[in-house]
């Protein structure tokens, strides 16, 4: 059970590694509350460290953040696609925040799409490398 506890630890250190997320338990207590998951940074300290596992909810939180199926990040293994099953990939430059970012706007309203759209045109002018 001890090396199944590292094993998580290494494969939850490399996902982070691989989104460009520093492998804190701050900054994962803070990801977490914004999936709506109140976890303590002992908790998460112990995730990064292989001390122990995280509950099912917490995992299906952090499998959200870096980017990967749930079973994925526990066990290694990657379900094999059915007929029916989408594969959505984000470009390499699209990370875990700004995925985390992105699934909160879908679930707004179209007016308030329409203001964070306003918002994101206004801040993006005259940034550099703007291709509009």
């Amino acid at each position: 059970m001890k090396i199944d506890k590292k094993a998580f630890a290494d494969r939850l250190r490399a996902a982070l590694k691989h989104e460009r997320i520093e492998a804190s338990a701050s900054e994962l207590v803070r990801l977490l509350e914004l999936q709506g998951e109140q976890v303590s940074s002992q908790a998460v300290s112990g995730w990064l460290n292989g001390k122990h596992r995280p509950r099912p909810a917490h995992m299906e939180a952090l499998a959200k953040v870096v980017g990967v199926e749930p079973h994925e990040l526990e066990y290694r293994v990657t379900r094999s696609r059915g007929v029916q099953d989408v594969n959505i990939a984000w470009p390499d430059h699209v990370r875990g925040h700004d995925r985390l970012a992105f699934e909160d706007y879908l679930q707004l309203s179209d007016e308030k799409r329409k203001l964070v759209r306003e918002l994101i045109a206004e801040l993006a002018k005259g940034a550099p490398g703007k291709l509009r």
